[in-house]
């Protein structure tokens, strides 16, 4: 049997047994438990859902297992195709296991497989091609997989989705794995961006720790509790990973606009050579792991993260390298033919806008850094239609990090323009 049908009976079968499930109700009999995602389990934003039915294919023998899996996700490179990776690390707890071992980093692959790949690095090789699309009457932007509308259709990947929301004193960004659902309680939230009075400083908020040890970074003790036993009021926690800052320009008279990214938990030397950047394995919150994080006993909550210095006051912490990686604009070239500032996007921008931008390593001359390093552009962003926006971005950025950062060109900067 070919490895296509395979895996298109593995996915026929989980939605006719989900299908039985939910006509049937609590009359079948448990047998035991195995995790599986519901048939649209595409997105691998998807919740999951559990019932407990042993499958067939749960019991193939390890040796076989890995090697047809394997296969699997060597043949499936691009979405939609590779939702049948998604589906086999659905199935039960064992392929869900060798599916980890077998499925590489962004950086390593240049692919995006499941949720903790926005949180990962991005290719060394090579960007990774993305657009924007903006939806002004519900001030929501949506990242898709994909060069463009126009080329992918509905064959894009919906990555992550934004809600902006303006405050009296500040403007926010709620960003989400799903595009109905922006709340900081739920489990699909991932971070948020916000502005300060006037437009010209961002806070990048990620809800995953830096790192393993960044819940410890400030000093305080603290413990795990249940959420069931603390308030529903108690808000997310959020971690400040990074600042923006754009240079005031109020008479217009210093060209496009000048910006400034402070990577906090991405050390300088990730861009020197042999250097590497943090890459997160897992959701502090177990959202890529949602196919086993609902095995826990009935009645039960995930652990929430809590300061013992005070229940009503969220553990925040704020991981700051001594050095830390700094972005900054690639400088544009004055065209004396367009009567306008230019920089190559290499076809991937196609309408002027103030809101276009190029972001290299800002690099002493003291420091050790390869002039082609230098050069590389990390993080590009820029129009090619109405409310339509490319975003590319590659190594030490993740897919999170680069769209908070083109998210903060979407607000209004009226002391900067």
């Amino acid at each position: 049997m070919a490895f296509k049908s395979i895996v298109r009976e593995i996915r026929d079968g989980m939605g006719s047994i989900s299908r039985r499930r939910s006509s049937e109700g609590k009359q079948m009999r448990r047998r035991g438990r195995s995790h599986i995602a519901p048939e649209g389990s595409a997105s691998f934003s998807s919740p999951a859902l559990v019932f407990e039915e042993e499958s067939q294919w749960a019991n193939l023998p390890p040796e076989l297992l890995h090697d047809v899996i394997h296969r699997i996700e060597a043949s499936e490179t691009s979405w939609p195709a590779r939702r049948d990776v998604v589906a086999c690390a659905s199935v039960c707890k064992s392929w869900r296991e060798i599916m980890k071992q077998i499925v590489k980093t962004p950086e390593q692959c240049g692919l995006l497989t499941f949720p903790i790949s926005l949180k990962q690095p991005g290719p060394r090789d090579g960007p990774i091609q993305c657009f924007i699309r903006r939806e002004r009457a519900t001030s929501t932007y949506r990242l898709y997989l994909g060069l463009s509308p126009a080329l992918s259709g509905d064959r894009s990947k919906l990555l992550l989705a934004a809600r902006k929301i303006r405050r009296a004193t500040s403007t926010d960004f709620l960003i989400s794995l799903v595009d109905d659902d922006f709340s900081r309680s739920s489990n699909t939230y991932v971070g948020k961006l916000r502005s300060n009075f006037l437009g010209t400083k961002f806070t990048i908020y990620d809800s995953q720790p830096p790192h393993d040890s960044a819940t410890q970074s400030s000093g305080r003790p603290h413990r795990k509790i249940h959420s069931r036993r603390i308030s529903p009021r108690i808000p997310a926690v959020n971690y400040n990973v990074a600042t923006i800052s754009y240079e005031l320009n109020v008479l217009r008279t210093r060209g496009p606009r000048r910006m400034q990214c402070t990577m906090q938990t991405i050390p300088f030397s990730a861009v020197q050579e042999g250097g590497t950047a943090p890459t997160p394995l897992e959701f502090a919150n177990h959202i890529d792991d949602q196919f086993s994080s609902m095995s826990v006993s009935k009645g039960k909550k995930p652990l929430i993260e809590f300061s013992s210095t005070s229940l009503m006051e969220p553990l925040e912490s704020i991981e700051s390298s001594n050095n830390p990686l700094v972005l900054k604009n690639k400088a544009p070239r004055w065209h004396e033919q367009l009567q306008c500032w230019c920089l190559n996007f290499k076809g991937r921008v196609t309408v002027a806008s103030v809101k276009n931008f190029q972001l290299v390593a800002a690099v002493e001359p003291s420091q050790n850094v390869p002039v082609a390093e230098q050069e590389k552009v990390i993080l590009q962003f820029g129009k090619i239609g109405k409310d339509i926006f490319t975003m590319d971005y590659r190594y030490p950025l993740s897919a999170f990090q680069a769209f908070a950062i083109c998210l903060s060109s979407f607000d209004t900067k009226p002391a900067c323009e």
